[in-house]
């Protein structure tokens, strides 16, 4: 993997040693500060053409065009939020989703799966040990957003995001987020409509570079993607890791996000 990951400047496959444990101290206080850390660079940009080749060709021939409204929260039965509340504004969201079972051989893929980087992501999350995700179709996405095309503002299921950069587009397609917006016992309604609302000032906007592996707290960080600009589209990979194995989707998921409920044969 060292050919294709900066090992050097990250030295995940060395954890116990002095700078390993340096770099899993240095992302887990960042999570503590900010709710996210960000490892720039980390995939080599030989690497990272490559992983981009390998996926580019299957947006025309095997992405499914996720295009629908929704709220933050993709779910239109929130208990305790009546309709027309503040919290509940619609908009829409865009991309091309390739999933796990379209890509099992790519490089991206083995990214993912590498049992180093899996094992350097549990410590920095200060959990026992992190799972792959299950699930076909969703344990690994790789999404295009062409001109115009963004994701709307949303909450994660997981607790934690992780997310690598493969292409950057010309212009838009910025990544903006508002860190700690709820949490697990205080889902903060009133806060979350004064976010749709334009009205929130701690929105932060992440500039991320290509090979940027970047990790935040999902699950109540409230994020979104800007508006593409250009004939450049943004492409990112989107792993999904859970503490306990075997976690999937529901079917209803899969076809709201995919299109599909299995894979395919």
């Amino acid at each position: 993997m060292r050919q294709f990951l900066d090992l050097d400047r990250y030295p995940l496959d060395r954890p116990h040693g002095n700078r390993g444990r340096r770099w899993v101290a240095r992302c887990r206080q960042e999570l503590r500060d900010s709710g996210m850390f960000s490892l720039a660079g980390l995939i080599r940009p030989d690497a990272l053409e490559r992983c981009v080749a390998e996926v580019e060709p299957l947006f025309e021939s095997a992405a499914f065009t996720h295009s629908r409204e929704h709220n933050i929260y993709f779910d239109d039965n929130i208990e305790g939020l009546e309709a027309g509340h503040p919290a509940l504004g619609r908009f829409r969201t865009t991309n091309h989703t390739i999933c796990g079972d379209r890509i099992p051989t790519s490089l991206i893929t083995r990214v993912y799966e590498w049992q180093p980087l899996i094992d350097f992501l549990a410590a920095a999350m200060d959990k026992p040990r992190l799972f792959p995700m299950a699930d076909p179709l969703a344990r690994i996405n790789v999404m295009a957003y062409r001109a115009d095309d963004a994701l709307n503002w949303h909450f994660d299921r997981a607790e934690f995001t992780t997310t690598c950069l493969l292409q950057a587009p010309l212009a838009g397609g910025e990544f903006r987020y508002r860190s700690g917006l709820r949490n697990d016992t205080d889902p903060n309604y009133g806060g979350v409509g004064r976010l749709l609302a334009g009205e929130d000032e701690q929105v932060r906007t992440l500039p991320l570079s290509p090979g940027t592996l970047n990790v935040f707290k999902g699950r109540n960080t409230a994020h979104r993607v800007t508006p593409v600009e250009g004939a450049r589209p943004r492409i990112i990979a989107v792993f999904s890791y859970y503490e306990t194995p075997g976690v999937s989707f529901s079917e209803a998921e899969r076809i709201g996000f995919y299109g599909r409920k299995g894979e395919i044969e």
